[in-house]
């Protein structure tokens, strides 16, 4: 499903409705996904604005009614912020400068669509980056206060010291060192907190310290109150920033009687105890340092993720009782093949992870690379179960444009995730700096895969039912394709774009096209009258040979046209409207039926069907996301199925995901539902559902 933040709120300065739609065809064939509104004139582009904050402006720098200037003098009085983009055909050095100093950030050639694609995405990033430090400061404020709240009233004596002098201390700290406000020891040197006897060695430590050293976590020495008298003290070290300079952060606390359990108390804090690897927390902290030394030049860190395959089919087999015994198990393993400077941690249910230091992207590899043949050859004993097990291993460099320890982490899961949907069982090391490198190597390798599956029949139809609300008769099915992979089915995700690329989507086609039908023989024989969507590439347009080619496919399986609708998205139909008109009025020859995707996500999507009689119209999945809490979308959605209706379509509703929507979508006069809450695809075809 859409997610409502990855939806580019778009509003268009532009003469002309068409010109308009071209705009944003372009925009949604690049991948981008926008909810468009179109001003014309100021009174609309106010009425606009005050309604409803738009993320980007699109102004056509040869809009007569609303120029340019004007257009942003409207948004600056909003106080809001908004991206404004001009655009224009082939605008000249002067149209360039005047676009700028009248407030445009950035300015696009309109009749190149990859260069609009590439500007609308750098400025709505631009623009969410903006919020999120706005949001981040805001937060960042929050915590301040709050940890200022939290360190007066924490029990534990806490200063902070910046070059080696007092900035901040609380009531515990100065109550321990028998002083009665902060100005009192405000600027003093920490060293006066030592004992004569420690404050030479401690001395040395704030030297080095102040040459970018690491601090130990702990240090034991006499302590010196103001009145002179010392006691036996343990200070803590952690790095801080307070008030945007970067300081230590160091706790007093008395001695314990019995250092072994201070010790043991600090090991619990840290670990796991079903694994005795580290915890999240621990790890995750450790984490950011490693970040924070990237960021200031440190190399050759790097995190490991691994995860064990099919872990449900494991846990179903081993039994949920046992599950803690194999996760020690794979801990011992793991801990085998790591150095003693090697930060091992558990970080999920079944998901581990590895910090090391001072190794090198090939023996990252390498040890990635060990762990996983380690894993593959032990034979697990748990409980009276004998199990052989398979894990994926991704690692990620940890370099300077990290940003944080979740970036490393974001970094290493989606490589992680992406093994797993190729079978799993791999290792693999991600580089940022060999990203292009690997992409194009990766390319070829799915070309090379996507060339042999057609050759070898190596592709396979999954369907999913889409089920009428309003008790239309026989079974509906979406045809969905996947790749056979070694150890499953491969998504589309993962090969669709480069066979896009590498114009290969006509062969795709028609190969989901001859075993839909051969399907659907087979399902027909067995008296059960079923109609099949079937999704259609734009290149498959230009394939004149398409037509007659399904007209014969037909006839020899003797099947009948009407139990096949071809599928496309609104934005691709209007970029090809010449052939996809043509090619709607083949398939009525042949009593196929058609229908548009995404549908709603134009301007004034009805105009299309002028052109374009289709017969369904699927509603743009941008209008699910939460439907429940949208009181805007269900109006829409409305609106939308009672002019469908008066004009003769019938409407189906994609991504249905809680029983509130279903009910929902019935009110509001939808004809079908579709979604994995009803039932994921299937290789098999089932439609059981009752009175649905």
């Amino acid at each position: 499903m859409t997610k409502p933040d990855n939806v580019i709120k778009l509003l268009l300065i532009e003469d002309s409705a068409d010109e308009a739609e071209q705009i944003i065809s372009m925009l949604r064939n690049g991948g981008i996904a926008v909810r468009p509104s179109r001003a014309a004139n100021e009174a609309e582009l106010d009425d606009l604005l005050e309604r409803q904050t738009p993320d980007l402006i699109l102004a056509n720098l040869g809009s007569r009614d609303l120029p340019l200037r004007q257009a942003a003098e409207a948004m600056n009085r909003t106080g809001k912020d908004i991206a404004l983009i001009a655009y224009g055909a082939k605008p000249d050095d002067a149209a360039v400068v005047e676009a700028f100093r009248d407030g445009a950030r950035a300015l696009a050639l309109q009749g190149r669509a990859d260069h609009l694609q590439m500007i609308v995405r750098r400025e709505f990033e631009s623009l969410t980056t903006r919020r999120s430090v706005r949001r981040l400061e805001n937060a960042l404020r929050e915590s301040e206060r709050r940890c200022s709240d939290l360190l007066d009233s924490s029990r534990d004596p806490i200063a902070y010291v910046h070059e080696g002098m007092h900035v901040r201390a609380n009531r515990a700290y100065l109550e321990t060192f028998g002083y009665e406000d902060f100005e009192d020891i405000e600027s003093m040197s920490i060293l006066d907190m030592v004992a004569p006897d420690d404050a030479e060695d401690f001395k040395s430590l704030l030297k080095r310290l102040s040459k970018g050293e690491r601090p130990p976590q702990k240090l034991n020495l006499k302590a010196q109150r103001g009145d002179g008298t010392i006691f036996d003290a343990v200070m803590e070290f952690a790095e801080a920033i307070y008030e945007g300079e970067p300081c230590q952060q160091i706790v007093f606390r008395q001695q314990a009687t019995d250092p072994g359990i201070a010790e043991e108390l600090d090991a619990l804090r840290s670990k796991d105890l079903i694994t005795e690897l580290f915890n999240r927390q621990y790890l995750t902290t450790e984490l950011d340092r490693a970040a924070a030394a990237a960021a200031s030049g440190k190399t050759e860190q790097a995190l490991i993720l691994l995860e064990l395959d099919n872990y449900k089919t494991v846990l179903d087999g081993i039994g949920l009782g046992n599950t803690d015994l194999l996760l020690g198990d794979m801990a011992n393993l793991l801990r085998r093949h790591l150095l003693e400077s090697d930060i091992p941690g558990r970080l999920g249910e079944h998901t581990f992870g590895i910090l090391v230091h001072d190794r090198s992207a090939e023996v990252v590899g390498q040890l990635a690379e060990t762990l996983r043949k380690a894993f593959e050859e032990r034979i697990f004993e748990v409980g009276k179960n004998s199990i052989n097990l398979t894990i994926s291993v991704a690692a990620t460099l940890i370099g300077e444009k990290t940003a944080n320890g979740n970036a490393a982490l974001d970094q290493a899961s989606v490589t992680l995730r992406a093994i797993q949907a190729e079978g799993g069982n791999m290792a693999r090391v991600f580089d940022p700096a060999a990203k292009d490198k690997a992409d194009a190597e990766k390319n070829r390798h799915w070309l090379k895969l996507i060339k042999d599956s057609l050759d070898n029949d190596g592709y396979v139809l999954y369907f999913q039912p889409i089920i009428s609300l309003q008790g239309a008769e026989g079974e509906y099915y979406e045809i969905l394709l996947r790749m056979k992979g070694p150890k499953g089915e491969i998504l589309p995700g993962f090969f669709m774009p480069i066979a896009e690329q590498h114009g290969l989507m006509p062969q795709l086609d028609r190969w989901v096209i001859a075993n839909a039908i051969r399907a659907l023989a087979e399902r027909e024989q067995g008296g059960r009258k079923t109609t099949f969507f079937i999704k259609l590439a734009p290149q498959s347009l230009e394939d004149q040979g398409l037509l007659p080619w399904v007209a014969l496919q037909l006839k020899n399986a003797r099947q009948r046209g009407d139990a096949l609708v071809f599928e496309m998205p609104e934005s691709k139909v209007v970029t090809n409207l010449k052939p996809a008109r043509a090619f709607v009025r083949g398939l009525e020859q042949l009593h196929c039926g058609f229908a548009l995707e995404q549908f709603g996500s134009g301007l004034n999507s009805f105009q299309l069907l002028k052109h374009i009689p289709a017969h369904y119209l699927k509603v743009d999945r941008s209008y699910m996301a939460e439907l429940p809490k949208s009181k805007e979308n269900q109006e829409r959605i409305k609106a939308m199925c009672e002019q469908a209706h008066n004009a003769g379509k019938l409407t189906i509703a994609e991504f249905v995901e809680d029983a509130a929507s279903m009910s929902i979508l019935f009110s509001c006069g939808i004809n079908f539902v579709q979604g994995n809450f009803l039932q994921e695809p299937e290789q098999v075809m089932t439609y059981d559902f009752g009175g649905t």
